[in-house]
């Protein structure tokens, strides 16, 4: 199955244009980050990442580091402007670079909205399998989170089990979280072992790895250790926060980019630090602190506006972008959870985005629906053909074929017509276009209901190119050595 990317914000193209910060406030939001980091500084708990910066000749008091700008200059220019992810095979499919952007489920949702009885209960290994099935039939789903943290495993390993599901499960780019260095390794290890070897790994990168800071300005052991591991490796890293505004970040977006910026930067410091070059994905999300409810938001305009202010900015350094979309604070896929996804994926897109999380995440980012994950791919396949935009030459004006037909005239019939209706006109999966009379006679179903059929049909009918027996038994038997580490 051939994976879309989506280019906005091209100039001399037929596409959308879109920025929410100019270049010169982008400058701003970078300088206040610099600013953070030498006056403030960030706490580091971490012996290896002490070392590397107070050898960099950073300012080191204890755990707390303060960085010289010329020093976070110097990583921005040595760190990849682009990061390529191959599929399982070695195909090369996602260009995280210029204005692409890709999408695909989040992580770590502690609970599952459960495909045949609808019912919310907490996530279990089969949900992560099932997520990365419909995943992999689904257009415009471009890579593969697990949208699950599963209960019904060892609690330890609920990274590796995930990981472990989806790799058996989708030949699609993979995105995983680990809780540590430990699990870390136990996936690299499937990973080359379905690559053939790490060295093949390397070259052809179906995998990024997902660690985060705890904002504000605190970088944890486990966080860094995974961090370093990654840039040791050669391997695409996330490294970013997660900001909560008016909680864990300043409540003025600005200010939360700010301090996001300088958390994220350290963590390109300290990759670059590692091995000069190594892959890095870099962003400054986060949503607001709702303060009725006291609830992060995801489906408020601030997380929308931070998002596509946090592009802007890694656009403005050159850096491969992470960010997400297609989630809401509903709890069910209903009106709002449709308005909610419909406005994020438009300005994740527009805005270039590279790869672009979350979508099925319902209820606060509490809750995972394979629902809300197919529902989203209709919608992205709708900003994706209004991105593509209006093509301006002799064949579309149909300057001829207007002759041809006159006043008065028809073009359903046109040869014009035949020849680029396909291309032309997006055809909906999902969404109603029938009469009245047509849709009651076929059940008056609403979306939520062809929603939920189309999942149960791709779990039904849909089977993923299975892996080599020799290397899914490989898979296992990694799997049983971390079992057995921790009993």
């Amino acid at each position: 199955m051939s994976t879309q990317s989506i280019e906005s914000n091209s100039e001399g193209n037929q596409t959308v244009q879109f920025k929410v910060l100019s270049d010169g406030q982008c400058e701003k939001i970078l300088n206040a980050a610099l600013e953070i980091l030498e006056r403030t500084g960030v706490n580091v708990h971490s012996e290896e990442a002490i070392s590397l910066l107070k050898a960099a000749n950073c300012d080191v008091d204890g755990i707390r580091v303060r960085v010289p700008s010329c020093l976070i200059q110097k990583a921005i220019n040595t760190a990849p402007s682009r990061v390529v992810l191959c599929d399982r095979n070695g195909n090369r499919k996602l260009f995280l670079e210029g204005n692409n952007s890709y999408f695909g489920p989040g992580p770590t949702c502690p609970n599952f909205i459960d495909p045949k009885t609808g019912e919310r209960r907490g996530a279990i290994k089969q949900d992560a399998v099932d997520t990365a099935i419909v995943s992999n039939a689904l257009p415009n789903i471009d890579f593969v989170m697990s949208l699950c943290m599963i209960s019904d495993h060892t609690p330890e390993l609920a990274d590796v089990h995930e990981f472990h599901a989806m790799l058996k499960n989708t030949t699609k780019p993979l995105v995983g979280w680990t809780f540590d260095v430990t699990g870390l390794q136990d996936i690299v290890d499937m990973c080359s072992a379905v690559a053939g070897s790490l060295e093949e790994l390397q070259r052809n990168p179906f995998v990024a790895m997902y660690s985060e800071p705890t904002t504000p300005l605190s970088h944890s052991k486990d966080a860094i250790d995974k961090l370093l591991f990654l840039s040791e490796k050669n391997l695409p890293v996330v490294y970013t926060p997660g900001m909560i505004l008016g909680g864990t970040a300043p409540v003025t977006i600005a200010g939360a980019l700010a301090v996001g910026v300088a958390d994220n930067l350290i963590g390109l410091l300290l990759s670059q630090l590692k091995r000069e070059g190594a892959p890095f994905i870099g962003a400054a999300p986060g949503g607001p602190l709702d303060m009725k409810t006291m609830q992060h938001s995801y489906g408020a305009p601030e997380w929308m506006l931070q998002h596509a202010a946090s592009t802007d900015v890694y656009h403005y350094l050159n850096i491969p972008i992470w960010s997400a979309a297609g989630a809401t604070d509903s709890k069910v896929v209903d009106q709002q959870s449709a308005l909610e996804s419909a406005l994020q994926i438009a300005i994740s897109a527009f805005g270039g985005a590279h790869l672009i999380h979350d979508v099925g995440f319902t209820d606060l980012g509490m809750t995972g629906s394979l629902a809300q994950l197919v529902m989203c791919d209709e919608i992205i396949g709708m900003v994706r053909r209004f991105i593509n935009g209006v093509d301006i030459d002799e064949a579309h004006l149909a300057v001829d074929v207007i002759d041809q037909q006159g006043p008065g005239g028809q073009f359903m019939c046109a040869e014009h017509t035949f020849k680029h209706f396909k291309n032309e006109l997006w055809s909906p999966t999902l969404l109603d276009r029938q009469s009245y009379g047509d849709w009651k006679n076929q059940g008056e179903k609403t979306m939520g209901a062809r929603v939920t059929e189309k999942v149960q049909k791709i779990l039904d009918e849909h089977k993923p190119e299975p892996l080599a027996e020799d290397v899914a038994k490989k898979l296992d038997e990694i799997v049983e050595r971390a079992q057995q580490r921790v009993r």
